[in-house]
This record gives structure tokens, C-alpha cells and sequence, in this order.
């Protein structure tokens, strides 16, 4: 069978065009038959595939992995990262994502605390206390602090209902505005018409919905109520526009009475950060504030379920933020398996010094 230009006429198979990849090709390893260089081609890319399979099945604790693993789903270990005298060793950027001491998620019905969480949290605690935040002057147990405790109660609701995608900053003004004009009381809120009621609480998140949701509620209490607020959980979450967090909040700070964790994004985010909860009978985040609730309470001690809120809320205000946590100003960077895997801000170094780690 003879060969016409670059095509096999009986079998329909075409050359691949002569590229200067292909001439690489040739000069290194010299082969006439292109057939052959086609099928090495396919083997080489063959191998390819297994090395990804590989890496497919070995995952974090020994199990199947359904993927490819993100980044963060990577602990580090290493079992010497404690000194001699028993102190956590000082790591620079680069050796804590090398030589971190991971907080793995332990699953099933036996699921107990994840490693090393209380000297985290005492970490954190460390570094609370030398930075206020936003949280600890402005915060919604701030709300109404000056009123009598039944209007405190309905302050401490309307709190939470606007802190809801929302900063502390904002919801603090918009409480003040409120109190100002006389309308952070249910019998004033319920005269009220919306427009004004938008107008004061403005530029709250959903300040539209959260003004028509804030007078249902005011009607309900004073129906209800005798103008008090609802003093169970279950009764709280039905009022409008209240979800879960704002229904703990309520219940810890108004009757200071813990019904549970008060979970917010602040505290969703750094919780799946720290590796502290995932996904029932999984390695996979928590995909919401309530999911990161459940998982929460199913391990940390009853005691520090009020305080978790405004600890983990002030650390993720000021140091453990949403986007470029400042994780070389953080005590406990080398207990955290999500350290310095997001960019730090460029100025971040310049307006903060450095903490040493929690020893």
C-alpha cells in the first residue's frame, strides 16, 4: 500500500499535521511509524487519568472522596509542633500551612470535640480581649439598654430582626433612630406607617420587608403578648420575618434563657474554617448557619453557648474576616487547617502588628 500525501487511503486515517511540537517530537525520539507516536501519545495520556483517579480515591481519614479535593479540604499534620517545654511553636506563613496541627471532624453517634478546640478558643479569647469590635458597643444585646426590661425585650427583637444581613454599625443607627422618634415600642410601631418606619431603619438589608415584617410583628405582641415578646423559642420562630438565630438571640438575651447557639455568618464561616463542623456522616462543610448550629451543639459544652456568639463574632469583625482574613496577625493560625489559604490584604501588614501565638 502506498502512502498519498498525508492520507491512507484504505483506511481513512490522517496524519497529524507536522507543528513544531512535533518536530521536538521526532528530533528526540525518531519514529517513522506515526501510528505508533498516536497510540504512545494515548498511553502517556492514559497514565495521566490513573495519577488523577489516584488522587481521587486517597482522601482526608482514609475515605472514598466523591472528587477532586478543594484545597481547604487539606489538613496538615505534623507531630512535632510542640517545643520542649510544651509551648506552641512560633510559624512563620509559610511552615503553618506546612506544619499545621489539623482539627479533624469526628462523625457518627460517638462524635466527640475536635482537637485542640479549647486552646482555640482560648486564643481567641486572648485576642478579643486586647480589640474591641463592633460587636461589644453595638451589638444587639446593646439594644434598648436604657429601657425598662419589657421594652428592652421588644428592643432586643427588633435587633435581631434588622441585624439580618446587616452590620453592626447599621443596626445599631437604625435603633437609634428608631428610640429617637419614639418607635421602639410596639404600640407606637403599630400606629406607624411603613414609609416612616422605612425611612428610619434605612440602609438596613431588606429594609423594605423588615418594615412591614417589624409592624406584624408589634400587632402580634400586643395581641398576643400584652406587648410583651414571645418567652418560648417556638413561638418566637413563628413571628415574621425571625429565623433561628434571631429566635436564640432573643431567648438569650431577652430571658436570658439558652435555648441553644446563636449562630450567625460570622460564626458559620470561622466554625468551618477551624474544621469545628461538617455535614452529617461527611468531611464537607456546612452549607448554612442552622446546619453549622446543629453540628455545633452536638459537641461544645452547654456553658459556652451564649458566649460563643459575640466571641467568634468580634474575632470574624476584626481578625478572622470574610474576605482576606488577616491570618498573620492570629494567635491560633497553626491549629487552623484554613490558615493562609486566602489572600491577606496588602495593607493588612502595615495596619496591624503582629500577635505572637497562644501558648
Amino acid at each position: 500500500m502506498q502512502l498519498h500525501g498525508l492520507h491512507y487511503p484504505r483506511i481513512g486515517l490522517k496524519m497529524a499535521p507536522f507543528t513544531r511540537l512535533a518536530s521536538r517530537a521526532h528530533a528526540t525520539k525518531p519514529n517513522p511509524n506515526s501510528y505508533q507516536e498516536t497510540q504512545a501519545f494515548v498511553r502517556r495520556k492514559r497514565v495521566k487519568k490513573e495519577a488523577v483517579k489516584e488522587h481521587h480515591v486517597i482522601s482526608r481519614n482514609g475515605h472514598v472522596s466523591s472528587g477532586i479535593p478543594d484545597i481547604e479540604d487539606f489538613s496538615y499534620q505534623k507531630p512535632n509542633v510542640l517545643s520542649a517545654n510544651g509551648n506552641l511553636e512560633l510559624l512563620s506563613p509559610v511552615h503553618a500551612v506546612a506544619a499545621r496541627v489539623a482539627s479533624p471532624i469526628k462523625h457518627g453517634a460517638s462524635a466527640g470535640p475536635p482537637d485542640n478546640w479549647e486552646k482555640v478558643l482560648e486564643g481567641i479569647r486572648v485576642m478579643r480581649s486586647s480589640e474591641c469590635a463592633p460587636v461589644d458597643t453595638m451589638g444587639c444585646e446593646k439594644a434598648g439598654s436604657s429601657l425598662p426590661p419589657k421594652e428592652k425585650r421588644f428592643a432586643v427583637l427588633v435587633s435581631a430582626l434588622l441585624s439580618s444581613q446587616t452590620k453592626d454599625q447599621v443596626t445599631h443607627g437604625a435603633i437609634q433612630r428608631l428610640l429617637q422618634n419614639g418607635l421602639l415600642e410596639p404600640h407606637t410601631i403599630d400606629k406607624a406607617d411603613e414609609e416612616t418606619i422605612k425611612t428610619l431603619i434605612y440602609p438596613v438589608g431588606f429594609y423594605t420587608r423588615k418594615a412591614i415584617n417589624l409592624k406584624k410583628i408589634a400587632k402580634i405582641c400586643i395581641v398576643k403578648y400584652g406587648g410583651d415578646i414571645p418567652s418560648t423559642l417556638e413561638e418566637l420562630l413563628k413571628l415574621p420575618g425571625i429565623g433561628p438565630k434571631m429566635a436564640h438571640l432573643a431567648m438569650n438575651v431577652a430571658w436570658n434563657n439558652v435555648q441553644g447557639i446563636c449562630v450567625d455568618t460570622h460564626v458559620h464561616r470561622i466554625c468551618n474554617r477551624l474544621g469545628w463542623v461538617s455535614k452529617a456522616g461527611t468531611n464537607q462543610k456546612t452549607s448554612s448557619p442552622e446546619e453549622t448550629r446543629v453540628a455545633l451543639e452536638k459537641w461544645l459544652p452547654k456553658e459556652e453557648w451564649d458566649p460563643i456568639n459575640p466571641l467568634l463574632v468580634g474575632f470574624g469583625q476584626t481578625i478572622c474576616t470574610p474576605l482576606r482574613p488577616h491570618c498573620e496577625n492570629c494567635k491560633v493560625n497553626n491549629l487552623c487547617p484554613s490558615a493562609f489559604k486566602e489572600t491577606s490584604s496588602p495593607s493588612s501588614s502595615k495596619s496591624r502588628k503582629p500577635l505572637s501565638h497562644y501558648n
